[in-house]
């Protein structure tokens, strides 16, 4: 016989959920930015907005998913953005300069930022150089054989399969979203599933211990940068694709959204704790308030304000929650 008297249970509930989970936490926050843009501004409804808002932001958050691991394990990365730069203009140099075909241009361009992150990571690791000095002088080295390769000129006449990229649609839906997918579970999947994923975790928790339990954490930190800059990369590719050219100056300032997305999304900077799904709500909040701010005609004086504001007060939010979380 059923009992009359319902007890309610500790810790369940929508608000308990959302205080506990960070990523149902962003969700939230971007649905309400969502909803809002829509009723402020009937544009934002449309498809194309949307497609292009996504578009935006895809970059962003491939870029973000490689920032993600390194930060997770107690460092950080400075020179995405001029990797980013780096490997657009390399591939764009492969084809318009060497003559190269696509697929083996784009490798080219990726393997450029690989292995400037795999360079990142030996000097952090086998010289002890703080993960700050090693990447901001990575940062102005690849700046600065981004300005020798083209001699500060953009480079053009990239191969249609090369502008499908960024360019292209399949099913109805932009290539590049599919690749950013394909990305984010790809990388879920590396983090949450496989023993090297749950070791990166264990060193931003406690690096000294997962040492001593006999993990060779030198490897994995080098991984990280490695994989961070091929990530960068790739999106680097995507953009030089959707413009249509090597742009020697793109990328500039790159970094800052790459970790301004991965802060938003959850990632605790003092590492041990991060997601692929929380960075990938983070570099969509972002896309939406930049446009939002373009279809609301905020004068672009006053946009690097706002977004900043909106970065401080999403990441306090966050970090709210996460103390009302542990006290529970």
């Amino acid at each position: 016989m059923l009992s009359s008297h319902h007890k309610t249970v500790p810790g369940t509930g929508v608000f308990t959920s959302l205080r506990r989970n960070t990523s149902a936490r962003l969700f939230a926050v971007l649905a309400v930015l969502t909803a809002l843009m829509c009723i402020i501004s009937p544009p934002f409804r449309s498809v194309s907005n949307m497609l292009s808002v996504i578009r935006l932001f895809t970059p962003i958050a491939i870029a973000g998913i490689g920032v993600c691991m390194v930060i997770i394990t107690g460092g950080i990365d400075l020179s995405l953005g001029s990797l980013y730069g780096l490997a657009g203009v390399v591939a764009a140099y492969c084809m318009a300069s060497l003559g190269m075909s696509t697929f083996p241009a784009l490798l080219c361009g990726i393997l450029s930022a690989s292995v400037f992150g795999f360079f990142n990571g030996l000097c952090i690791e086998k010289i002890n150089l703080p993960p700050f000095i090693a990447t901001l002088a990575t940062m102005s080295v690849a700046r600065s054989v981004c300005m020798i390769i083209t001699q500060g000129y953009p480079i053009s006449k990239l191969t249609p399969a090369f502008l499908f990229i960024g360019q292209g649609e399949l099913f109805g839906v932009p290539f590049q979203i599919w690749l950013m997918v394909l990305i984010a579970v790809i990388f879920w999947v590396f983090l949450n599933w496989t023993v090297t994923g749950r070791r990166i975790y264990a060193i931003g928790g406690n690096e000294e211990a997962t040492r001593i339990s006999g993990v060779n954490t030198s490897r994995i930190k080098i991984l990280t940068y490695t994989l961070c800059s091929t990530l960068a990369g790739i999106a680097g590719i995507i953009t030089a694709s959707k413009l249509g050219i090597g742009q020697p100056t793109s990328g500039t300032g790159f970094e800052l959204d790459a970790i301004a997305a991965v802060a938003i999304g959850g990632v605790s900077m003092s590492g041990g704790h991060g997601t692929v799904s929380g960075t990938l709500i983070g570099a969509a909040i972002m896309g939406i308030i930049r446009n939002a701010l373009v279809l609301l005609s905020i004068n672009a004086y006053y946009q690097q304000l706002i977004i900043g504001l909106v970065i401080l007060c999403a990441v306090s939010i966050d970090q709210i929650g996460k103390k009302l979380a542990s006290k529970n």
